[in-house]
């Protein structure tokens, strides 16, 4: 086991009309806000009157900036850090998914920058502070309500790249898995591949002597598949989604991360497709990853057999290791197809043609992984097993 810090600042408010009270919360930190969100999911909801409603009663002045897409732009964050500086707005209420939070850290990033906040994703300049931000999470996946990290998307550029800050961990998230019960379905698909690829970038690593993360990251693999049958029975089950929302949260707060090397290519390697073809993040990974898994698995049979058997319970009738790997990645593959997920670049109509840009713009800034390190042939080789 490496030498690791860990702490997460984040507090989790969590369960049934714990939106209520929103208000309350922020006006802890700020009386004049910027509160950010998608398109109309919210106000359909309620959720949006709920929080006008909380805001006001509270005392806290806000200004409005909905319209985040998936794979949030870089356009839209530099018009809400345009706005809060104009405003003298430093706190940032993200009402939504993973699009929204990102969006909104990015917004916290380029408020405290007198440059392009474009700069941070490409290494031009490090984050040196941020504004705060606070979440309503809408949509268990990205496990950004408690996460350092945002991801945004240049659309000019085709480009989508992440920053890693540990101070842009929101100061408190709302968690009502009540919310879950409006969204789309395939949301449910989207959202269990994202969260069990984080998982995935810290589970599968070359650091031994791990034996408690491993067990932490196999048993909130099953929680994820298990919940994940009974909400395909019944999508409106409160406490199936309980547990997503809550294995989603764990998936990507840090703590399975815990004195491991984590991996993060296949993320890497995803964030190119989805940069080009603008696809929803969890239809890349449920393609990238059982791809990457191919390339990679020999480089440690042993671990690959063991998410084999305790996370899928593959046993009698294989002869050796190397079979029982392959058989845990298939039948990995098989439960994205149970979600409705692409696990083929065809199943998206993503041209063999693309494979070279995507590969570069991969590998833009350097080598990916520590699995195996990953250089541009490597990439290529990836894309296609996932041909």
């Amino acid at each position: 086991m490496n030498n690791f810090e860990f702490c997460n600042p984040t507090r989790i408010i969590f369960g049934k009309d714990s939106q209520k009270k929103v208000g309350e919360y922020v006006k802890k930190y700020s009386s004049n806000i910027l509160f950010h969100y998608g398109k109309e999911s919210i106000k359909k909801s309620g959720l949006y009157d709920e929080v006008i409603s909380s805001l006001k009663e509270a005392g806290v002045a806000y200004t409005e900036l909905g319209g985040v897409q998936p794979n949030p732009r870089i356009s839209l964050v530099r018009k809400g850090v345009k706005i809060c500086k104009e405003k003298k707005i430093d706190f940032i209420l993200a009402a939504g998914g993973g699009s929204v939070i990102d969006s909104a850290k990015a917004i916290a990033l380029g408020i405290k920058y007198d440059g392009d906040v474009w700069d941070f994703f490409t290494m031009k300049a490090l984050p040196k502070q941020t504004a705060s931000t606070a979440v309503i999470l809408t949509i268990p996946a990205a496990g950004s309500e408690s996460s350092p990290n945002t991801v945004i998307s240049n659309e000019e550029e085709s480009m989508k790249l992440a920053v890693k800050y540990p101070p842009l961990r929101p100061v408190f998230s709302i968690l009502n898995p009540a919310f879950c019960f409006s969204l789309p379905k395939e949301q449910l698909g989207y959202g269990v591949c994202d969260m069990m690829a984080h998982i995935f970038e810290r589970y599968f690593t070359q650091t031994k002597y791990t034996e408690l993360s491993d067990k932490l990251c196999e048993g909130t693999l099953k929680t994820i598949i298990d919940n994940a049958y009974k909400l395909l029975n019944n999508f409106n089950d409160y406490n199936a989604w309980a547990e997503i929302m809550l294995a989603g949260n764990v998936a990507h707060n840090g703590f399975l991360g815990m004195g491991r090397q984590e991996d993060w290519a296949s993320h890497g390697i995803e964030h190119a497709i989805s940069a080009v073809y603008d696809i929803p993040h969890g239809a890349g990974l449920s393609i990238v990853f059982p791809a990457w898994m191919k390339y990679v698995y020999k480089y440690n049979i042993p671990l690959f057999t063991q998410f084999a058997v305790n996370v899928w319970g593959v046993s009698g009738g294989i002869s050796n290791s190397d079979e029982i790997a392959l058989k845990g990645i298939e039948e990995t593959e098989k439960f994205f197809k149970r979600l409705n997920l692409p696990v083929r670049l065809g199943d998206l109509n993503i041209k063999e043609k693309d494979i070279e840009i995507m590969a570069k713009k991969a590998t833009a800034f350097g080598t990916l992984g520590s699995f195996k390190e990953l250089n541009t042939e490597d990439v290529k080789a990836i894309y296609k097993l996932a041909l």
